[in-house]
């Protein structure tokens, strides 16, 4: 098992390792001294793994309760938050007790925003169950419920007290599950380790995903550690998302948000090597990883409508928007532009 340490303004560890599941509720304990903790998941993941994550927590000696909502991005609002913090109340859990967060993107987001608002913040513990939540969503403090105007565009900064990512969940990992998380694996790769690039297309992924989701989470830990709230360095782990959160919006978000971000990096490298701002041996290595990997490279959506729907993205700060743009595999920078120039970059990418 590896440990990485998030240094934050509240700290905390990261553990990866195979087959650690069933034991969760010792290590929670280990850092969390046993209260109350509900379990806040959707009904897919509590179907599967519920039951054992309570009786992990009761030999550790919890008290457990679970909320649970329907599963997918739909319940990813106000409404189901507004639900998760009634039954917190019902359930009467105080300041001393504890959310566990297991699930996916959606779930952590959701139960990590209810875990900072309800009695103005409660302790949580990440328990990401997919590779998107495990590489990204689980680490750095982001929660947040979408709007019907966007994604993600309310939300609080809440640090868990442990993130616990057992491997062994991906090896039955349903196909498009794993392709999200493989198409944030390939931005962390374009945008800050050009070797994780270069192992993610020769099949690392396949031999040994323990190492390279302790690789991404470790990438991560160093630039939140550097920017906890996302002022400055932070951004750049948005490489992609701009296009990507377009893409998804114009998809009615039947494309999921790893895909999205695998096709978005790919069109803003492209449209970097276009306007001769790149070379075009980076765009052809990622191409070559995102066909290694079974991702779409190529964005079917228009220009106009791409830039349309990014005008919703909450990176915008009046008419300008920051981009996040590779200037060499393995680095990526800030980049603001005029909002009317969004559809010009868009049709440079596609």
């Amino acid at each position: 098992m590896q440990t990485i340490s998030i240094r934050t303004g509240h700290p905390y560890e990261v553990l990866v390792g195979r087959s650690i599941l069933p034991e969760c509720g010792a290590a929670v304990a280990k850092v969390v001294a046993p209260c109350a903790a509900a379990i806040v998941t959707d009904d897919t993941v509590d179907a599967l793994y519920g039951a054992s994550i309570e009786a992990s927590l009761r030999r550790a000696g919890f008290s457990v309760s679970r909320i649970v909502f329907p599963h997918g991005e739909a319940s990813k609002n106000l409404q189901t938050l507004a639900q998760v913090l009634e039954s917190l109340a019902q359930a009467g859990l105080t300041r001393s007790d504890l959310i566990v967060a297991l699930g996916g993107g959606v779930v952590g987001d959701l139960a990590g925003f209810a875990a900072a608002v309800y009695l103005r913040g409660i302790r949580f513990v990440q328990i990401p169950t997919t590779l998107l939540a495990m590489i990204d969503s689980s680490v750095g403090g982001k929660t947040a419920v979408d709007l019907e105007a966007g994604k993600n565009l309310a939300g609080a900064f809440w640090q868990p007290e442990l993130v616990l990512c057992d491997t062994a969940l991906l090896s039955t990992l349903p196909l498009n599950y794993r392709l999200d998380g493989l198409g944030e694996m390939i931005k962390y790769g374009m945008g800050f380790d050009a070797s994780l690039l270069s192992m993610l297309r020769s099949g690392e992924w396949e031999r040994d995903p323990e190492a390279l989701v302790a690789r991404c989470v470790a990438i991560k830990e160093a630039v939140v550690s550097a920017d906890e709230r996302d002022n400055a360095v932070r951004q750049k782990l948005n490489l992609g998302h701009t296009a990507a959160h377009a893409i998804e919006r114009c998809s009615g978000f039947s494309i999921t948000h790893g895909r999205a971000v695998a096709t978005g990096t790919a069109l803003v490298t492209r449209a970097c090597v276009r306007r001769g701002e790149l070379p075009a041996e980076a765009l052809a290595l990622l191409e070559e990883t995102l066909d290694r990997c079974g991702l779409e490279k190529r964005c079917h959506f228009s220009a106009a409508a791409l830039a349309q729907a990014a005008m919703h993205d909450k990176k915008r700060r009046g008419n300008r928007i920051t981009l996040i743009l590779p200037d060499a595999v393995g680095s990526c920078r800030l980049s603001p532009i005029a909002v009317e120039e969004l559809e010009s970059f868009f049709a440079d990418g596609l």
